[in-house]
Parts: C-alpha cells; sequence; structure tokens
C-alpha cells in the first residue's frame, strides 16, 4: 500500500511494506508504513523532518496515524533501552523497583537531563510494573534484533 504523498507530511524516505515486520503484529498490522519527510506542523521558512508511523483502517487512512520529530523518535529509544537495563536488575526489588527511589536515571541531554523513573502516581503500579517486565521478556527477541541492528548501524556512523 502507498504512503500518500498529498497530506501535509510530505514523504522524503519510506518503508511502505511495515505491517510485514511490525513485530509481533507483522502480516496483520493496521501499520502499513513509516516515513521520513517535511512535517505537518511547518511554518513558512521553516523546515522540520518528522518520523510518521501511517496506519490504515482497510478503508482509510486512519487518523491515528502518528508523526514525531526525529528527536522524540531518538529520546523514545533512549528511553526503552534505559528502561531494559533496568528490568535486568528489577528482579532484586519485591516489586521491580525502589518505592524510596523511582528514579532509574537522569541521561543528560541538551544542558539538562531526561528523568527516567518508574511511574508511582500509577495506583496500580505494583501490577502493572510485572505485566510491563513481562510483557518486555517475551517480545525480547523482536527487540534484541532491532537493537543489534541498530547497534551495527551506529558503528557504521562511528557512534
Amino acid at each position: 500500500m502507498k504512503i500518500p504523498t498529498t497530506l501535509k507530511h510530505k514523504p522524503v524516505i519510506v518503508s511502505e511494506n511495515y505491517e510485514n515486520v511490525d513485530g509481533r503484529y507483522a502480516n496483520q498490522s493496521d501499520t502499513k508504513g513509516l516515513s521520513l519527510g517535511l512535517a505537518q506542523w511547518n511554518d513558512r521558512g521553516k523546515v522540520d523532518i518528522s518520523a510518521k508511523v501511517w496506519r490504515h483502517t482497510g478503508e482509510k487512512w486512519s487518523r491515528q496515524s502518528e508523526e514525531l520529530p526525529l528527536h522524540r523518535v531518538l529520546d523514545l529509544a533512549i528511553l526503552v533501552t534505559r528502561s531494559m537495563v533496568h528490568f535486568r536488575e528489577a528482579y532484586r526489588y519485591e516489586n521491580l523497583y525502589d518505592p524510596e527511589n523511582p528514579v532509574i536515571d537522569r541521561v543528560g541531554l541538551q544542558g539538562d537531563a531526561m528523568t527516567v523513573s518508574v511511574c508511582t502516581d500509577n495506583d496500580k503500579i505494583n501490577q502493572d510494573i510485572k505485566l510491563f517486565s513481562q510483557a518486555l521478556s517475551d517480545d525480547s527477541e523482536l527487540i534484541g534484533e532491532r537493537l543489534g541492528t541498530l547497534s551495527r548501524i551506529l558503528k557504521e556512523m562511528g557512534y
């Protein structure tokens, strides 16, 4: 299925077969493609690049399609990987985290730091964190394959 090029987001680089590789949703996903392109929120004379997740209902392009600035895509990758590091050692805690110190890390970015922490405002955090940990474990092969690929590309780029 071809990603539309007549909408406000202007695709430049695309993956139009994403539904075939969308993790455990592969071959049955409503996410039909990914694109990098010119952001829909661009103002005259100012150009931002964004990543877009294209979803299709089977009849039309979905309003649930999402567009993110590239730095947010990378920030999400940082959040995922930092969380994975936490859960490797989380078994040491009764509820998979230290309630006295729910901050997992502070990742330095742009002269400040992105705080990564367990959401203690969630009134069901003790149950939800166990479900999260199990889902992370269940998807470890899918995530690991992508992290390995990302690692190889980053090394190729000199990082």
